[in-house]
């Protein structure tokens, strides 16, 4: 298999992430998932450009977004059910009581 294929899927896995961040506007758990797509997306494109070059850095680098974006995300979740506990929603549109 080409490795064109790989670079197709993980621009579109990219597209699809930062899509869904832009385009959802109610729910912040549909946007974490998001931006965990478009880092698993960058990780892959990581992956494929190390093993296209014969180089273990990108699959360093690769694991190191991995470690990142999995503590981001369960920071992100702790503080979104903490927020859920307050509010009792946690949509995009009520957060910006917030700022007050």
């Amino acid at each position: 298999m080409d490795f064109i294929h790989f670079f197709f899927l993980s621009a579109l896995l990219f597209v699809i992430g930062v899509g869904g961040v832009v385009l959802n506007r109610t729910n912040i758990v549909v946007v974490l998932m998001s931006l965990e797509l478009s880092l698993l997306a960058v990780s892959l494109n990581f992956i494929i450009f190390s093993v296209c070059l014969s180089d273990l850095i990108g699959q360093i680098f690769a694991i190191f977004i991995l470690i990142v974006a999995a503590c981001e995300s369960s920071i992100g979740l702790a503080i979104i059910l903490v927020y859920f506990r307050v509010r009792g929603s946690i949509r995009i549109d009520q957060a910006s009581l917030l700022k007050s």
